[in-house]
């Protein structure tokens, strides 16, 4: 390892930082490899990643200390929150602070940030087409990750920013696949209206980051934006019920009733697809599908996406 260049993954055994530490311990003669940073070294997923050639780490991000410890010695570092654990944008914000200032401090050469659009840029808090979240959000796990890119920035540390997509796994784990309504087909419920909905696979999100780390310098200082494929609710329900060979339908609903589904989470989410929805030459233009082919050329379409994964999506 000493000869290689050492990316530091916050994340390492979740979703997106998985992906990016698999990606780099797959290329054996790239010049890079995985330290997998994660707040319990001892779990399956971490014993996984060690067995595959990654240093495994101790981390948490909430302690600042922590992170300046796991940095230290490291080239590059993929940094990456997860408001789901704990629904906080303050933790967010906290943990990105952290992050930015402990790259600054251990003289990394490259920082990729995962992040999203802060939507009040476009919806501001006065702006009642969208309810406000929490006296000061529109979309709040989008906002607290926009809003970091500027502590990123002010932090000195050299960093790209890389606007994520829609995961189709979510479709697996998020509990958006395919439910049995009460007419007995089954169907797939966003409030996108006939828009395009940016998505990719939670894997290509690691691969395209790795891609960025292997591209040097060439995005520090820019934001980038990745998906796989741009499709509508109509063209996802299709290609769905080919996969799975029975129908799927979309089910087009309005942000209002979206935003009343119950579940946690549901206005904010309500919220951001209406943003998705009412800006989609934006939204879609910031992700492109082209470039992320480059920067990953085994990048899957949601046809390839569903052929590896459609047994896992739980129909209800």
């Amino acid at each position: 390892m000493a000869d290689r260049k050492v990316i530091a993954v916050v994340g390492a055994t979740g979703a997106q930082g998985g992906g990016v530490a698999r990606a780099i311990l797959a290329d054996k003669t790239g010049g890079f490899a995985a330290r997998a940073l994660t707040r319990k070294p001892d779990s399956d997923a971490a014993r996984a990643l060690a067995q595959q050639g990654a240093e495994v780490v101790q981390c948490d991000t909430d302690d600042a200390e922590s992170v300046r410890k796991a940095f230290r010695g490291a080239h590059g570092a993929y940094c990456v929150t997860n408001y789901w654990e704990h629904f906080s944008v303050d933790r967010e914000l906290a943990q990105a602070k952290h992050m930015a200032a402990a790259a600054k401090a251990e003289g990394l050469a490259h920082v990729v940030w995962s992040t999203l659009e802060d939507t009040r840029k476009w919806v501001p808090l006065s702006d009642a087409r969208m309810p406000t979240l929490f006296g000061k959000y529109k979309v709040p796990h989008f906002d607290g990750k926009g809003e970091a890119d500027g502590i990123f920035r002010a932090s000195g540390a050299p960093t790209t920013c890389m606007l994520t997509s829609f995961y189709w796994d979510n479709l697996i784990h998020f509990g958006m696949g395919p439910k049995r309504g009460p007419d007995g087909r089954l169907a797939i419920t966003f409030p996108m209206a006939d828009k395009k909905l940016p998505g990719i696979a939670v894997e290509d999100i690691g691969k395209c980051a790795y891609g960025i780390f292997r591209r040097g310098g060439e995005f520090v200082g820019k934001t980038v934006g990745i998906s796989g494929e741009q499709l509508t609710g109509t063209e996802m329900a299709a290609k769905l019920s080919k996969a799975l060979g029975q129908e799927v339908v979309y089910n087009a609903v309005p942000p209002d009733v979206y935003r009343g589904f119950g579940f946690p989470g549901a206005e904010d989410l309500g919220n951001m697809f209406q943003f998705k929805r009412d800006f989609e030459d934006y939204y879609c233009g910031a992700r492109s599908v082209a470039f992320s082919r480059q920067l990953n050329p085994q990048l899957l379409s949601f046809e390839a996406w569903l052929a590896k994964y459609k047994d896992r999506i739980p129909l209800g």
